[in-house]
């Protein structure tokens, strides 16, 4: 075998890994004798986008097809009605079917940035789920004991606190789990949260197929403290942000994201993300190798013009203090800057418009107001540019 076959194989086996099982040893035993394997990730639909989160298993995935294995996007469109409990402290509101195909109709663009569309298989796991009679999942589920499932953190610390843990949240890891049987796969791959629900596919593998499952967990994109970059935190940066929010957005993380974000979501060469590494050890300014982290995902998806578009974007608004090139235009009815604020939905009420006034988030023409009775007098031939906060910028006009 090549020696450059065999430097790509260590990078999947190390660059981002968590944990493989059942171990890194005999998943490189299988990679190295060349068999093509058979692998797949799965993806619920519980929002209209993939997110930088998704990012971390498409870029292992991609670089498991270009060693010449079939890669499998398997879309939970049947499980995501009912709701993944992984991580979730109350159930999950459920979805309808529609609203779940909804949010996939862009998966597959979305997904295509990343992998080979013409190698990439798409499946949806309601062609296998729907058909379960009742006596089919009876017997599925005597695969499994009360006490694998309740040995499950989450459910422990949901029982604990006295909070309501529900019969269909027990059913989500076997639904999953026969994903793998159905499609008969030889791994999975997904986020380390995600090992509990791979792990039960594993097991019915072994049990329904006799059969080894290959299961390779990726490091999730926390902070020391465990706080990953996700909807509940308010920083997620979706793959269907424009270029200069996408900059924006990842400018806004914590710097403890830095290292592991170059190693989890961006293509650089590993020799690129072990020098930002050591930049940060040695007390090079985080802000820099932010500014260059953002730049590169921006990139990977929109090209270079548009991340030099969006750096740009970026260093007028947060260090020049100009305002951006391109915003919102609107004639008002009202001269008064409450009403200002909700006619143009910078607010969604008075009590925010006023809220935001009295705590001094309203600028107008660069100018800080605190009076919640301003009124604009006069809009000249360039108009007046309100300012929300650090991001909003909207232009009244006559």
């Amino acid at each position: 075998m090549s020696s450059l076959r065999n430097q790509k194989i260590e990078e999947v086996l190390s660059r981002g890994v968590e944990n493989i099982y059942p171990n890194k040893e005999a998943l490189e035993k299988v990679l190295s004798a060349g068999k093509k394997l058979r692998i797949f990730t799965g993806i619920d639909p519980t929002g209209p986008s993939l997110h930088l989160g998704h990012v971390a298993v498409l870029l292992k995935l991609k670089q498991l097809q270009d060693l010449g294995h079939e890669v499998i996007i398997l879309i939970g469109d049947f499980t995501a009605q009912i709701g993944d409990p992984t991580d979730k402290m109350a159930v999950r509101k459920p979805l309808t079917k529609k609203q779940v195909l909804t949010n996939a109709k862009d998966y597959k663009k979305q997904v295509g940035q990343i992998l080979d569309l013409k190698k990439t298989i798409f499946k949806y796991n309601s062609a296998w789920l729907e058909k379960l009679t009742f006596t089919d999942f009876l017997q599925l589920s005597a695969y499994f004991t009360a006490q694998q499932t309740l040995a499950r953190g989450m459910f422990k610390e949901r029982l604990t606190a006295g909070k309501d843990l529900y019969l269909h949240e027990f059913f989500y890891p076997l639904m999953q789990a026969y994903d793998s049987v159905a499609m008969d796969v030889d791994m999975e791959i997904g986020g380390n949260d995600q090992t509990f629900n791979m792990l039960a596919g594993r097991t019915l593998m072994k049990k329904m197929k006799n059969k080894e499952k290959f299961v390779l967990a990726v490091k999730l994109l926390e902070d020391p403290t465990g706080v990953k970059m996700g909807k509940t935190q308010g920083n997620m940066v979706s793959l269907a942000d424009p270029a200069p929010a996408m900059y924006g957005k990842i400018m806004s993380w914590p710097d403890d994201f830095i290292a592991l974000a170059f190693e989890l979501i961006t293509p650089a060469p590993t020799a690129e993300v072990s020098q930002v590494k050591n930049d940060l050890k040695a007390g090079k300014n985080p802000k820099i190798l932010k500014m260059l982290l953002a730049y590169k995902i921006v990139e990977f998806y929109y090209g270079a013009k548009a991340a030099i578009a969006a750096e740009e974007n970026f260093r007028q608004v947060f260090e020049e203090g100009l305002n951006p090139d391109k915003m919102p235009k609107f004639k008002t009815k009202s001269k008064k800057l409450v009403d200002i604020l909700l006619e143009t939905k910078l607010a969604t009420s008075r009590t925010e418009a006023r809220r935001l006034i009295n705590q001094g988030g309203i600028r107008v023409d660069t100018k800080k107001v605190t009076d919640e009775d301003y009124q604009i007098d006069k809009i000249d031939a360039d108009g007046v540019v309100i300012q929300k906060g650090k991001r909003h910028f909207i232009k009244i006009v006559n």
